[in-house]
């Protein structure tokens, strides 16, 4: 019991992404967050690659799963779809170039036959293009997202407008307006 309890806590202590400590009393264990740590890009990122979402689950931004996964289902869909009406036309070409009489689309030539070939084996491989694309976008995403995550974003943030009165080696003043930032 006492095993399983320390395994528990190890768990959640390593893959916890905030600084916190446990206190075990008895068979209870009470665990407290007190501050958020930076999350690491180079985890987020081969979570991501080896898992499309898993980065983004990883620096807590679970709302992003739903668009990642509508975009790949989305483009699953088009390729499949565009793959389907590829084979369609390819089989009507082959048939129309054997004189078989039982064409599916007895009013195209063999010069639009063709052009329907390449025009849906185009769109399918554009589909597979823009699968890389989102793919990539989402070890981007969970990359750049990691190393956001440690910048500060408090409201103690602030812009000053002083006057500023510079020494010149040449032995002149220069005079004027600075503007200082504070973070």
């Amino acid at each position: 019991m006492v095993l399983k309890g320390a395994l528990a806590v190890f768990v959640l202590l390593a893959f916890s992404n905030q600084a916190s400590f446990a206190q075990v009393q008895g068979d209870t264990v009470s665990i407290e967050f007190n501050e958020k740590l930076p999350k690491d890009p180079r985890v987020a990122t081969i979570l991501s690659a080896v898992f499309p979402g898993a980065g983004q689950v990883y620096n807590e931004k679970v709302w992003k799963l739903p668009i990642i996964y509508g975009g790949i289902a989305t483009n699953l869909y088009f390729i499949e779809f565009n793959n389907r009406r590829y084979q369609l036309f390819r089989d009507e070409l082959r048939k129309f170039d054997q004189g078989d009489p039982a064409l599916s689309f007895p009013n195209l030539n063999r010069d639009a036959l063709a052009r329907n070939v390449d025009f849906w084996r185009r769109n399918r491989d554009l589909n597979f293009v823009v699968f890389g694309v989102i793919y990539l976008l989402n070890i981007v995403d969970a990359q750049v997202d990691a190393h956001l995550s440690g910048f500060d974003i408090s409201d103690d943030i602030g812009m000053i407008f002083e006057p500023s009165y510079e020494t010149l080696t040449a032995g002149g003043q220069l005079v004027g307006v600075s503007l200082k930032l504070k973070f």
